[in-house]
């Protein structure tokens, strides 16, 4: 090899060792805060990312912002709040969206997901409000101003004088963990796990893995996610929405019966079967929410087979089988066994 060569060898060789050496390592950061009448966290990766952390911090709060002006049902301000009170409401976009998605749910459900049913959930106490049992005669009255059926498209009453309220609950946390992936999507973050009550995981975590989400067991007495696991769900790195939705941190009891705070809106009442808890895998966080809460509506056996009948989501409930605890898994949940 010539003189000449030798060092242009040599030149190529410190450039190719450089670029190696400046290639971005993997560097995971967390967010975390309260919103939504708890906390979240957003753990993600930084790496490719050219949006400072604090800028990143100041954006998510402003989305949470957003949704709690705009579809919180606590914040007497909100969008939803005026519009349930009979005030004259130009929905914003995001409104408009969060609606759409809950009549496409409405329609898909038979009616079993409606989220023009909110006064429901507040005669049993589970909505914005808390009373006393309600009878028979109190649920058939309400029942007959309740309903998306009495809503049009844009939300205007379908019978003059007719506007039933809105509880966005089954879907707005799920919604909330979407929005903020898809900004992360916006800056370049490709492995994330936001947490906003219902979760959207994405690419690995730190180990280099799939995002391990644990399964709560469905007892009584079980507030803290995570104290008392039945299981461990494992993502494959696409993206995907994991929501579990259950009754054994939310009831009501009467005369020594415990009532759930699943409600159906065909009839009015607390639904009783022996599921315990849903938890759905989905391509989105709202999806999964959705879909948890209408497991919850119909119980252990339609569950099973709305889960085998859709090839985009999964499935695993927990059930009293005869006073124990059992689990049934769709073949495509991927149960950690580490």
């Amino acid at each position: 090899m010539m003189k000449n060569d030798l060092k242009y060898f040599l030149s190529v060789a410190c450039l190719a060792l450089a670029a190696f050496s400046c290639t971005e390592a993997d560097r995971y950061t967390q967010i975390t805060g309260y919103a939504q009448g708890g906390t979240y966290s957003v753990k993600f990766n930084m790496k490719g990312v050219k949006v400072p952390e604090a800028e990143i911090r100041t954006s998510i709060d402003s989305i949470l912002t957003l949704i709690d002006t705009t579809l919180s049902g606590y914040n007497k301000g909100s969008q939803l709040s005026r519009f349930n009170a009979g005030v004259p409401v130009e929905p914003n976009g995001l409104f408009k969206d969060v609606y759409a998605l809950s009549r496409k749910f409405y329609d898909e459900t038979g009616g079993a997901l409606d989220v023009a049913s909110g006064p429901l959930f507040d005669i049993w106490g589970f909505g914005f409000t808390s009373e006393s049992m309600p009878s028979q005669k109190t649920i058939d009255s309400v029942r007959a101003v309740c309903g998306m059926d009495k809503l049009g498209d844009d939300m205007s009453p379908l019978v003059e004088g007719m506007t039933p309220k809105l509880n966005f609950n089954a879907i707005a946390q799920g919604y909330t963990s979407d929005r903020i992936a898809g900004y992360l999507h916006s800056i370049g973050v490709r492995d994330m796990l936001v947490d906003v009550g219902e979760i959207y995981c994405e690419g690995l975590n730190p180990k280099g893995k799939g995002w391990s989400i644990g399964i709560d067991r469905p007892i009584d007495g079980n507030m803290t996610p995570g104290a008392d696991l039945d299981g461990i769900w494992r993502g494959d790195g696409s993206g995907r929405g994991v929501v579990t939705s259950g009754n054994y941190r939310k009831f009501y009891e009467q005369g020594g019966r415990k009532y759930s705070h699943t409600i159906d809106p065909r009839t009015g009442w607390p639904v009783q079967h022996n599921l315990l808890s849903a938890t759905i895998v989905a391509p989105d966080a709202a999806s999964a929410d959705a879909y948890a809460t209408y497991c919850m509506v119909i119980g252990l056996e339609e569950a099973k087979a709305f889960v085998n009948g859709r090839d985009d989501i999964e499935g695993y409930l927990i059930y009293d089988d005869g006073g124990t605890m059992s689990e049934w898994a769709s073949s495509g949940f991927n149960l950690a066994v580490d």
